[in-house]
């Protein structure tokens, strides 16, 4: 039988599938259910294109929600189809390594896994977001040396000091991208009484988010329906605006930095001076943002290379440390499914 190792990074927003430590699966984490004919009708970037212009008996669907599978069918066929898209149709059941947020129950983790398994899976390991993101950013997770990871994603924001492989001290918080875009929603529906859609917000946190010199001019319009009247409506757009709509929800996110030091051994906070703070996943490319954490906590922090693909490039690194990672971080879990 022909062998393929492929790393899924199955996030709330993306779901990126990696192999030769090359990404070559990056697609939005939607699927579209046709209601009549009871087949998907699209999925990634062609069902993310749907959402707000669909029909009723189309339904575009996001399976995951905070970081957790909340449609195991969905989610069970979008892996598979993610798969299928990245083998084509070789008789292959590949190895797999998923990657799930630290603080998930064991019935979410069974959830993950039940839906690699269904796509074809002939096993599957699962690895803790923070740990792959450190190793998809280069880090040395085996030495006897701390490290910390904030990775921000689209559903959770995990962070962790690691050292000898293993989690030191983490804390998770579902509080990510899809909060600052529901956060920019509601923004504009209260100051502008303009109701804008998910995508639109999501357009205005990358192009506008700004979280340590926001500015106060204009930078551009944002269309939507008006809650006044019912009519079309539009807004302007500032920097500042999207700084005041998702700062509330910045600080919870700092805040969950600080308390991870509180489970910090003296020695590991020393090397975490020394190195500094790693920042991943899509969300940590808000601009300012590294300046504002570094600021709040005393520690210096920067943004890891292509931090989008981290976890994804880390799940499929992991396996060259399986060993090392099997014996030294003890909530790696394998499953195996014997064909």
């Amino acid at each position: 039988m022909s062998r393929l190792d492929l790393g899924i990074d199955l996030g709330t927003a993306n779901i990126i599938i990696t192999t030769g430590g090359v990404a070559v699966l990056n697609e939005p984490t939607v699927i579209a259910y046709n209601k009549l004919t009871k087949e998907v009708a699209a999925f990634g970037e062609k069902a993310y294109r749907m959402i707000g212009r669909t029909p009723e008996h189309i339904a575009v669907i996001r399976p995951l929600k905070d970081g957790v599978i909340s449609n195991n069918d969905m989610a069970q066929e979008l892996i598979r189809l993610c798969i299928l898209k990245v083998i084509g149709k070789r008789l292959i059941n590949p190895r797999i390594v998923m990657c799930v947020p630290s603080g998930i129950t064991e019935v979410e983790r069974r959830a993950v896994v039940e839906s690699a398994v269904s796509a074809g899976a002939r096993t599957v390991y699962l690895i803790d977001e923070p740990v792959a993101a450190l190793i998809g950013a280069g880090a040395d997770i085996l030495k006897p040396f701390g490290q910390m990871v904030v990775d921000i994603g689209g559903g959770t924001c995990d962070v962790a000091v690691t050292s000898l492989g293993g989690v030191v001290a983490a804390r998770s918080i579902k509080c990510a991208g899809n909060v600052l875009d529901a956060a920019i929603i509601r923004y504009y529906s209260e100051n502008y009484k303009l109701l804008i859609g998910e995508r639109s917000a999501e357009e205005l946190k990358i192009k506008y988010a700004n979280i340590f010199w926001p500015s106060n001019e204009a930078a551009g319009v944002v269309m939507g329906r008006s809650l006044i009247n019912g009519m079309p409506g539009k807004a302007s757009v500032s920097e500042l605006d999207i700084c005041r709509a998702i700062g509330d929800d910045i600080d919870k996110i700092v805040e969950t930095v600080k308390s991870c030091f509180e489970d910090v051994p003296p020695e590991l906070i020393g090397d975490v001076m020394q190195n500094g703070i790693i920042m991943t996943g899509g969300c940590s490319q808000i601009r300012g943002l590294d300046l504002y954490i570094a600021r709040e906590t005393g520690v210096s922090c920067h943004v890891a290379q292509d931090p989008l693909g981290c976890i994804a490039r880390g799940t499929y690194r992991a396996f060259k440390l399986e060993d090392e990672l099997r014996n030294g971080f003890e909530k790696i879990s394998v499953f195996k499914r014997t064909f």
